[in-house]
């Protein structure tokens, strides 16, 4: 695992998807412990970037370790961090342990488990919106902290798509309490 945050970016989604479980990331000083990620790659049916580069998906096309953030069913933010070009591992859940009063505020609650549990909720926990797309991962108002070394992860197929649902593209700390679905 590539200890450089360029190269560890510059990797096939599903690597990356992996290794990040365990980096720490923070947005504005709010954030947590990364627990759970997919994998999207430009072969994919169900990645943005199958048919091509669009105004929309054109921070999955960019330098790798930036963020591609869009919206799903009109509603809730998705947070991406960008992989090799027309690749990303959305960010699916992590564990709140900074600024977990902004958190609660934000999703109000204080049920700790659904803080961050599903791209929407983490998104809107972390104040995630389109203003943040395309930027680096790595500058404020980001911090990642990758991880010291490999967690123990179990893999799945990925939640909420129509093709290619067989595939296990989709990674999660084991014995987290904080996944948005057990595996």
């Amino acid at each position: 695992m590539p200890t450089n945050v360029k190269a560890f970016f510059a990797r096939p989604a599903k690597l990356v998807a992996r290794d990040l479980i365990g980096a720490v990331l923070t947005l504005d000083g709010v954030g947590g412990e990364i627990v759970e990620t997919e994998a999207y790659a430009p072969d994919d049916p169900v990645s943005h970037s199958f048919r091509g580069k669009t105004a929309r998906n054109a921070s999955m096309f960019g330098a790798p370790a930036h963020a591609y953030v869009y919206r799903i069913y009109g509603l809730h933010w998705c947070l991406n961090a960008v992989a090799e070009p027309g690749s990303a591992v959305l960010i699916r859940a992590i564990e709140p342990k900074a600024g977990l009063e902004e958190m609660i505020a934000r999703r109000r609650t204080s049920e700790l488990k659904n803080l961050c549990s599903g791209p929407g909720r983490l998104c809107e926990a972390l104040g995630v919106n389109r203003a943040h797309d395309g930027l680096s991962l790595q500058k404020a108002p980001f911090r990642l902290r990758l991880p010291p070394a490999r967690h123990d992860v179990t893999t799945s197929g990925r939640i909420g798509v129509r093709e290619a649902v067989a595939a296990q593209l989709r990674y999660c700390k084991a014995g987290s309490s904080y996944l948005s679905r057990k595996p």
